[in-house]
């Protein structure tokens, strides 16, 4: 099968690689389309933590397709049944995975991660992970590259039920990439009365637009505060969301929270420069609430899953671009650009 395949920093091959055989317990999903994101890019400049030098693998961990072969005591799927795969899977024994938050297990195993992944024409999804619900049925209504979309819809729905938006607030989203907008389409379908979307690159200001933000700011050329103040009459934003790695959105987060806001610090910042400037006056005498949230887990995806499957939230036009498995090194030069939202392979 043709495979992109990762040899080191800035070193994707497509190349021709066995298909995966599978064992007891185990599925063979034939992909129809896989996402690349954010983590991704940094697997591929070699900066994740789980690609140690001289690692060989297949990246790939948003990934929708249809069961193609199914393992000895696999029950409950079929033969050319659609399916999402969500790719964190706990240990399934520690106190995270049995309160419903595999995502933070310290022994996580991860499809495209600590596992060959999507970017190839099979997965191959372990018994552990069929065992512990990963494997998700999907609508055949559903456009593949929209279905490949869960996986970040998932984070992005894990962060918003951390600030559990109220109808007519005022939310606030710092930075308009995939995930911003997502957070935008989300927002809007909770009932948000005002959102307010921070974002200096043109062409993204402009589809997040597009896309049901209520207004756009250029931080660059406009004073945030000035118009979130005019925009909440007087408030501030009662939901701050800061989708951008920036050490200064977060900080400047707590100045624009309303008094009793709610903060969710959504992108990491840089591992070599973690720290930020934090006016924890702002927070006491506001009593503002800060969270944050990290990947998703099997459950988010669930709900991700039946939000997409229902309608409520179309994330067709999220999708920028989409190219055949043998162009991977184009598309990851694509999800590069600063200006595409998501880029799809399609196998």
């Amino acid at each position: 099968m043709l495979a992109a395949v990762y040899h080191g920093p800035n070193d994707i091959r497509v190349e021709n690689v066995p298909v995966p055989k599978i064992g007891k317990g185990e599925l063979l999903v034939k992909v129809l389309s896989a996402s690349i994101c954010g983590t991704d890019l940094r697997i591929f400049h070699g900066s994740h933590r789980m690609y140690t030098p001289g690692t060989i693998r297949i990246p790939g961990h948003e990934v929708v397709g249809t069961i193609a072969e199914a393992g000895a005591e696999v029950n409950n799927y079929t033969i050319g049944q659609r399916v999402f795969c969500a790719p964190n899977t706990g240990c399934g024994r520690c106190l995270q995975c049995v309160t419903g938050d595999n995502n933070l297990c310290a022994s996580y195993d991860a499809i495209g991660v600590t596992s060959d992944g999507g970017f190839a024409e099979y997965v191959r999804i372990p018994a552990n992970s069929v065992q512990q619900g990963n494997v998700i049925p999907v609508s055949e209504t559903i456009d593949p590259a929209v279905a490949a979309l869960m996986e970040p819809f998932a984070c992005v729905l894990r962060g918003q039920n951390a600030l559990y938006i109220k109808p007519g607030e005022v939310v606030l989203i710092i930075g308009a990439g995939p995930i911003g907008v997502m957070h935008t389409k989300l927002a809007k379908a909770r009932g948000a009365g005002r959102v307010i979307v921070s974002e200096p690159i043109a062409e993204r200001a402009a589809q997040v637009k597009r896309m049901g933000a209520d207004r756009v700011v250029d931080p660059a050329t406009e004073d945030l505060k000035s118009v979130l103040l005019q925009e909440s009459q007087g408030r501030g934003a009662d939901v701050i969301i800061v989708a951008a790695p920036v050490h200064v959105a977060q900080e400047s987060a707590l100045d624009l929270a309303a008094i009793s806001g709610r903060i969710n610090f959504f992108g990491g910042l840089p591992k070599d420069r973690p720290t930020i400037n934090f006016d924890s006056n702002l927070v006491h005498y506001k009593e503002l609430v800060i969270t944050a949230t990290t990947a998703c887990s099997t459950a988010d995806c669930w709900q991700a899953t039946q939000i997409i499957n229902s309608g409520l939230v179309d994330l067709s036009d999220v999708v920028s671009q989409r190219f055949p498995l043998k162009d991977a090194v184009m598309a990851f030069a694509a999800a590069e650009d600063r200006k595409s939202l998501k880029i799809i392979l399609e196998p």
